[in-house]
C-alpha cells in the first residue's frame, strides 16, 4: 500500500504491522514535509510565540524560549516527560506507534523534519520497537508514554528486538540505523500527537472483528447441538425492525443452519437463542462504527501545534480523541452483551428438560459431574469481560495546574477493549466445547459450515465420555477458532 495516496483502513493497518520491510510512500509526501518545514524554521526565528516551540508547555505556556536555543530545548522536552510507568505493553504496540505516527506525518501538517520522518520509516523498516510503558496518557495527548517511546528512538531507554528488550542505542547501531540531529519542532511531532491512542485503538478493533468471528461460529455451533429454531431468522421477522446489523446476521445464521429435522423442536427457545441476530448485530455495527472513527483518527493529524497553509503555525485540539474513546467503550460494552448469550447457552445445552439429552451432557450419568463444572469457568470468563466493559472515558483528574482540565482516556479505553478479548475468545471455546458435545449426544452430524466446525474441533478435542479435565479443551477450542476464523472472508 502506498501511505499518502489513499486513506489507510483498520485492514490496511493491521496488515502493514504484521510485514517488515521499506514502506511505500508516496512521492510529494516528502515535499509536503520539505514545505512544512520551511514555515517551522520561520516561525523559530520570528517573535511570535508558537505552543511548544518557543514557549513553555501546558502551565509553563508563558515562559518563551530564545531562538538560539530551541534546538537544545528539543532533547529537554522529551526527557522531561518521560514519566510513564509500568510494565511494557506488547512489542506490536511500538510498531503501531511508529505506523501511526508514520501514516499521520505523512499530511505534511506535523512539521516533522525530513530526516527525522526517514528514520521513523527505517526503524519500522527493521522491525524494531520502541519500548511503551503501560501506564501515563490520559488521551489529552499521549505525551507521557509517546516521550519514553520517542526517546528510545533516540537511543536511549529500551528496543524490543524479536521479543527481547534490548539497550536502544545498541538496538539501533546493530540495525545499522543512525539517530537524526533533532531540528525545532522535531520533539513536539515525536510527542505532542494521539499516535498510541491510534495504535491501541487499531490493534483492539481489529482483534475484537476476530473475536466475533468466533462467537458467532461458537454460537453456530450452539444453535445445532441445542436443535434450537431456525425460524427466528426468517428474513420477513428480520426486515420489520431494522436494528444495526440484525438482518445481515440473522441472514448468515439462515444460510449456514442445515436443519434435518421437518419441524422445529420448540416453538420458542431461550432469549440466548432467539436474540442472536439483534444483539451479534448490534456488536458487529459498534464495531463498524468505532472502525470508521479510528480511520478518521488514524489518517487525520493529531498534532498540536501544526503547519497550516504556508505561514502559519497554530494550536488545535487534534490532540484529544473523545469520539475514540467513547466508540471503544460502546464496542466493550457490546461484546459484554454478546458474551453473557454465550454463557446462557452453555448453560441452557446442560439442562436436559430444555434439550432431551443426558444431563450435564455426560453420557454415563450417575454421579458423573460432566459438564457441569464447566459453568464455573464460563461465569468467570464472563466476569472478567464485563469488568472490561467499565466506561472509561469518565472523570479525569485535571493537570497541569488545571489547565488540561478535560480527558478523553483514550489508551485506558483501547487497552481495556484488547484485553476484554482474551477473556472473550476463551468463552467462545467453551461454548464451542459444549456444543460439540450435544452434538455428539443429539447424534447431529450437520453440513456446511458447522459440519467443517466440528470436524475440525474433534480433530484434536475428543467427545467427554468419563469426567476428566476440561481447561486444555478449551483452550485447544479457542485457538482452533481463531484459526479457522482469521481465514474467513465474509462479513457481517
Amino acid at each position: 500500500m502506498m501511505l499518502g495516496a489513499e486513506p489507510v483502513t483498520l485492514e490496511a493497518f493491521a496488515a502493514l504491522l504484521s510485514r517488515r520491510g521499506q514502506l511505500d510512500v508516496q512521492d510529494d509526501v516528502r515535499a509536503r514535509l520539505a514545505e512544512a518545514r520551511r514555515v517551522v524554521d520561520a516561525a523559530a526565528a520570528g517573535a511570535a510565540p508558537v505552543y511548544g516551540l518557543n514557549t513553555g508547555l501546558g502551565a509553563n505556556l508563558g515562559h518563551r524560549i530564545a531562538p538560539e536555543d530551541i534546538a537544545a530545548f528539543q532533547h529537554q522536552l522529551i526527557a522531561g516527560r518521560a514519566v510513564a510507568t509500568g510494565a511494557p505493553l506488547p512489542e506490536q504496540t511500538g510498531r503501531a506507534v511508529l505506523l501511526a505516527r508514520i501514516l499521520s506525518a505523512c499530511a505534511g501538517h506535523s512539521g516533522m523534519s525530513l530526516p527525522v520522518f526517514d528514520h521513523l520509516c527505517a526503524v519500522f523498516a527493521t522491525g524494531l520497537s520502541p519500548v511503551v510503558p503501560r501506564y501515563g496518557s490520559i488521551g489529552a495527548g499521549d505525551l507521557t508514554q509517546n516521550a519514553v517511546w520517542a526517546l528510545a528512538l533516540l537511543g536511549q531507554g529500551d528496543i524490543w528486538v524479536d521479543g527481547v528488550l534490548t539497550e536502544a542505542g545498541a538496538a539501533l547501531e546493530g540495525a545499522g540505523l543512525t539517530v537524526p540531529e533533532l531540528q525545532p519542532k522535531d520533539a513536539m511531532a515525536l510527542i505532542n500527537h494521539g499516535g498510541l491512542s491510534t495504535a491501541l485503538a487499531g490493534e483492539a478493533l481489529f482483534q475484537t472483528r476476530q473475536n466475533l468471528r468466533q462467537s458467532r461460529a461458537a454460537t453456530l455451533l450452539s444453535y445445532t447441538g441445542y436443535g434450537a429454531n431456525r425460524d427466528i431468522f426468517a428474513p420477513e421477522i428480520n426486515a420489520l425492525r431494522p436494528a444495526p446489523g440484525q438482518a445481515d446476521v440473522a441472514a448468515w445464521f439462515g444460510a449456514q443452519i442445515m436443519d434435518t429435522e421437518n419441524a422445529p423442536r420448540r416453538i420458542q427457545d431461550a432469549l440466548s437463542f432467539r436474540v442472536v441476530a439483534p444483539v451479534l448485530g448490534a456488536a458487529v455495527d459498534a464495531g463498524a462504527r468505532a472502525a470508521a472513527i479510528w480511520q478518521d483518527e488514524a489518517n487525520g493529524t493529531p498534532d498540536s501545534p501544526v503547519v497550516l497553509g504556508r505561514q502559519a503555525m497554530v494550536s488545535t485540539p487534534n490532540f484529544h480523541a473523545p469520539a475514540l474513546a467513547l466508540a471503544l467503550d460502546h464496542v466493550a460494552l457490546a461484546m459484554a452483551m454478546v458474551a453473557n448469550g454465550s454463557v446462557q447457552r452453555i448453560q441452557r445445552m446442560m439442562n436436559p428438560d430444555l434439550t432431551g439429552l443426558p444431563k450435564y451432557l455426560s453420557p454415563v450419568g450417575g454421579a458423573s459431574a460432566g459438564m457441569v463444572p464447566l459453568q464455573k469457568t464460563a461465569a468467570a470468563l464472563l466476569g472478567d469481560v464485563r469488568r472490561h466493559a467499565m466506561p472509561a472515558a469518565l472523570d479525569p483528574a485535571p493537570v497541569s495546574d488545571t489547565v488540561e482540565d478535560m480527558a478523553a482516556m483514550t489508551p485506558a479505553a483501547a487497552i481495556k477493549l484488547g484485553e476484554q478479548g482474551m477473556p472473550f475468545a476463551l468463552l467462545c471455546g467453551a461454548e464451542a466445547v459444549v456444543a460439540a458435545q450435544a452434538m455428539d449426544l443429539r447424534g447431529t452430524c450437520p453440513a456446511g459450515l458447522a459440519g467443517e466446525l466440528y470436524a475440525a474441533l474433534r480433530a484434536e478435542v475428543a467427545m467427554v465420555q468419563a469426567d476428566r479435565p476440561l481447561g486444555g479443551d478449551i483452550d485447544v477450542a479457542s485457538r482452533l477458532l481463531e484459526r479457522v476464523c482469521a481465514q474467513e472472508t465474509c462479513e457481517i
